[in-house]
């Protein structure tokens, strides 16, 4: 996809989109799917547009690894009851990366990107529904799962973007 811009991306760092998403996207394809291809496409992007951008140095390839690291953190990758799943070591070993390596790069990814486990930005759509924090909402200071809500409710809470979609 050299050249082809597929998510808002700075000029400037159009080449490490491409460079790291080169990387990314044959592995999510290759041993994850495509659901973890386009959210890892979306987490370079939202990478490149950060003042300054953590990604104007350093090698893709660590970049890619942690990327990919940090969409399956959210998505609980490594536990062996999910599908897909998959070791650390497994992850890291076709970047040409250490574990420890990864998963510090996974870190610093996910704190500038205020992101953490189970984030519902960062959950792959399919797994948004089961997502229980995709759906609390808070109602006159009482925090409650929306699905559980009246109607009303649940209307009010997906027009203000509150819940993904109306259950």
């Amino acid at each position: 996809m050299t050249g082809q811009q597929t998510e808002r991306v700075p000029t400037a760092l159009q080449g490490q989109y491409d460079a790291i998403t080169a990387l990314t996207d044959p592995f999510c394809e290759a041993h994850l799917n495509t659901e973890y291809r386009d959210l890892c496409r979306r987490m370079v992007a939202k990478l490149c547009r950060k003042r300054p951008s953590p990604l104007a140095t350093g090698k893709p390839s660590t970049w890619a690894c942690g990327v990919v690291y940090s969409a399956g953190r959210v998505n609980f990758l490594f536990d062996k009851s999910q599908t897909p799943t998959m070791t650390a070591e497994e992850l890291c070993s076709p970047f040409g990366v250490s574990k420890s390596t990864g998963s510090a790069k996974s870190t610093a990814i996910l704190k500038w990107l205020n992101s953490h486990q189970g984030d519902p930005n960062w959950t792959l759509p399919s797994r948004i529904g089961d997502n229980p924090l995709a759906w609390m909402i808070q109602v006159k200071g009482f925090i409650l799962d929306a699905r559980t809500a009246p109607r009303e409710i649940q209307e009010e809470a997906f027009r203000l973007g509150l819940i993904p979609y109306l259950p």
